[in-house]
């Protein structure tokens, strides 16, 4: 199993930036993929991002596409998540989970495929 502690969210503006952080603890060496999901209120947790363990490959949703960036670095076991040009319907809570074996792409982006959640960091953008 792998813990999460997500970290970096904010009250900001329409336009500004934000830079979310994800520390894991635990059986870190075994993830296989790491990725961003949120949860606005009265929605469904959505994909934003996932990177596989090299790095060597990152997804997005289209929304976000071009505005964030998800990065990893392994010797801290930490993830990133970098927010440009935030939108108000970027507002959510983030929270971060991994993979534990390959799966398919469409798994990677389905909430219900991850068992672990570390508490989310609430991020605000207003207009």
């Amino acid at each position: 199993q792998v813990q999460f502690v997500e970290s970096g969210g904010g009250v900001v503006q329409a336009g500004d930036s934000l830079r979310l952080s994800c520390a894991a603890s635990g059986r870190t060496f075994l993830s296989v993929t790491w990725t961003w999901f949120r949860q606005a209120p009265g929605k469904e947790r959505e994909f934003v991002a996932a990177i596989t363990r090299s790095g060597g490959s990152t997804d997005y949703r289209d929304s976000v596409k071009d505005r964030f960036t998800i990065s990893r670095d392994n010797t801290q076991n930490t993830m990133y998540l970098q927010m440009n040009s935030l939108k108000p319907e970027d507002s959510a809570v983030y929270y971060c989970a991994a993979t534990m074996t390959p799966i398919t792409r469409t798994a990677v982006k389905n909430w219900k495929t991850y068992g672990s959640w570390g508490q989310g960091t609430q991020v605000t953008v207003s207009s």
